[in-house]
Formats: structure tokens, C-alpha cells, sequence
């Protein structure tokens, strides 16, 4: 590990992976340990355009004694490297091993007996299929997505015969960019110097998002059409969206109470489809991403996250001092 840019008690680890067309490859894990360590860890997956930057998540997990890992994925944030094209990939199972590797490193190397998976956006989409593919490994405990992408937010239109027309167009030319952009009334929302509280670094995540390119579309579509088919997650799945979409191309009040993105009724609708155990959570009032929303409503978002980690990611029960204590068997 390494000093991370966001200073301790932060740090690093880059994760080399095999390249691509493009040429090298990596992921960049995050860390920080809880002050009191539980052997429980969260693994959180940023969304697209993104980057992981939200230091007061980190403060909620460590203050429950879970070990806060963050996985910059391939050319995302701190993994985006000189020679890429920001954001992209052919198939969402492009991002299957750095998440492996992360895994490896949380389990593995640093011994976390229980791991909770976040995904927010597309995080969401990716680790869900993820979890769906690794079910039988136990690598997962539970699964935490914050506004899954699922769905284009758009007419049906669009999201059926044009987005499969430019998914032809992506195997053909996938890098080709396409007219299919994100507005920067969200980014208005979030950061300090516009209309909301954050900052973070703008290179990494622009207002208005990197161009959307045909063979990104593809593979997220294809990602879409698994997860829509029905999926088989075998551990407990928390789905948490805003109570109301925001579809304006300019800035209003209504940008800041609302997913400025997706559609939340497409989340809605499809979360059945992730498996057998699905408890779904809508903030009146919360952001695309929920953490980000106003102070009232991310206070909700984390009393209703850690109601639902109580109930199926407890803590361990304090050993009894009268008896000797037996070692748990750490898991691969």
C-alpha cells in the first residue's frame, strides 16, 4: 500500500491487470481500517463518470468497525492511465478481475471474515452481475446498491430498437462516439463550486460526463438484458433509490431532490430479478447518489443502511471470557 491523495488515514494499492487494446491496465484499491476492527470489510463500487471521493461513506463504515475498501475501476479515477478512452469497456465482465483481485487483497490477504458489496449506478449493475456469477464462492455476504443502473433513462423507444441498433454499430466501431451524453445539471448538484457541497477532482469526474461511446453502450445494455432475465444472488440485497425522477435539461430546485439520472421506477420495477432475499428502500428527497443527497436525507440513508446491516451483517458477538477462545477459519 501507498499514500492515497486523499491523505490518512487512506492508502493505496494498484492492481496490474492484463491488457488491452489500448495497451496496460490497471485498478486501484483504496483502504482505510476501522479503529476498531470487526472482521467484517465493505467493498464499494463507484458508478460511471466517478470515482471514490466520499470520505464521510468511509466515516459511517469504520464507525461501525467495518474495515472501507474502494475499488477505482479500470480507466475510472485514479486507475485512468495516459493512453485510455475514460470510462470504457467491451463487456461489463472487463471489471470480473479487479473485483476478484480486491477481493483477494479484503479476504485474503487482510483476513475479513464478512464482506458487503456497494455498488452505486453502474457500480450497481457491475457487482450484481459479479455477485450472480461468483455466487458459489462465498466471497459475498451482502449486497448494498445504491441507484443500480438497470435501465437507460430514456422513451422505449430509445432504450429497445435505437439502443439495439447502436449495439450492432458497437461491434463494428466501439469507440465510435454517439450522441447519447449526460446533462452537467447533476454535476451542478454535487459540486462546491456550482450549486451543491462536495468537491472532488473535476478531471476525474466532469459536470457534464466523457463522451458515451457505441461499444460502452453495447456492453451495458448486454449487462442490462443478463440482469433483466433473472438473476440468482444468494445473499441479502439492499436496493435504495429516490422516491421521484428529475427530468430536466436545466438547472431547478427539483435537480437536488430528485435522481438527476435514471429513471428510479426502472430500479424499482427489476429488483425482484437479483434474487430471493431483496429489501427495497425509497428516499423521498435523495440524489442519484443517495450519499451525496442533503444532510436530512443522507442521515435516512444511513440509519436505514445500518438497520438493514444489523438485521443480516452483525457484528460478532464479544467471546466469553470465562471460555477459551477458538480462531475462526479465515475465508479464501
Amino acid at each position: 500500500m501507498e499514500p492515497d491523495v486523499l491523505g490518512q488515514p487512506y492508502e493505496r494499492r494498484t492492481i496490474d491487470l492484463a491488457s488491452d487494446d489500448e495497451g496496460p491496465v490497471v485498478a486501484t484499491l483504496v483502504r482505510r481500517f476501522a479503529e476498531h476492527r470487526s472482521g467484517r470489510a465493505v467493498l464499494y463500487v463507484h458508478g460511471f463518470v466517478d470515482y471514490f471521493f466520499q470520505t464521510h461513506l468511509a466515516d459511517f463504515f469504520t464507525g461501525r468497525g467495518f474495515d472501507f475498501y474502494a475499488l477505482d475501476l479500470r480507466k475510472y479515477g485514479r486507475s485512468l492511465l495516459a493512453h485510455q478512452t475514460p470510462n470504457f469497456c467491451l463487456d461489463v465482465s472487463d471489471y470480473h478481475p479487479e473485483l476478484d483481485a480486491a477481493m483477494e487483497i479484503i479476504r485474503g490477504e487482510d483476513g475479513a471474515r464478512t464482506v458487503l458489496v456497494m455498488g452505486h449506478s453502474t457500480g450497481g449493475l457491475i457487482t450484481a452481475l459479479w455477485a450472480h456469477e461468483r455466487r458459489d464462492a462465498g466471497l459475498v455476504d451482502g449486497l448494498f446498491l445504491n441507484s443500480p443502473f438497470f435501465d437507460f433513462n430514456a422513451p422505449w423507444v430509445v432504450r429497445r430498437p435505437l439502443a439495439g441498433a447502436v449495439s450492432r454499430l458497437g461491434r463494428r466501431s466501439p469507440y465510435r462516439i454517439i450522441p447519447f451524453g449526460i446533462s452537467d445539471v447533476y454535476g451542478q448538484s454535487l459540486h462546491a463550486d456550482h450549486r451543491g457541497e462536495w468537491r472532488y477532482d473535476l478531471t476525474w469526474k466532469p459536470l457534464a460526463g466523457f463522451p458515451v461511446r457505441a461499444g460502452w453502450l453495447a456492453a451495458i445494455r448486454r449487462g442490462q438484458g443478463r440482469l433483466r432475465a433473472g438473476l440468482d444472488i444468494d445473499v441479502p440485497v439492499l436496493l435504495a433509490c429516490s422516491t421521484r425522477t428529475f427530468r430536466g435539461k436545466r438547472w431547478e430546485q427539483g435537480a437536488s431532490l430528485g435522481d438527476a439520472i435514471l429513471d428510479v421506477e426502472h430500479m424499482v420495477r427489476w429488483a425482484p430479478r437479483l434474487g430471493r432475499h431483496v429489501t427495497l428502500v425509497r428516499f423521498d428527497g435523495g440524489m442519484h447518489d443517495l450519499t451525496l443527497s442533503g444532510p436530512e436525507v443522507r442521515e435516512q440513508v444511513f440509519t436505514e443502511a445500518g438497520r438493514w446491516i444489523d438485521a443480516f451483517l452483525p457484528a460478532p458477538t464479544a467471546p466469553d471470557p470465562d471460555r477459551a477462545e477458538v480462531p475462526l477459519p479465515r475465508q479464501a
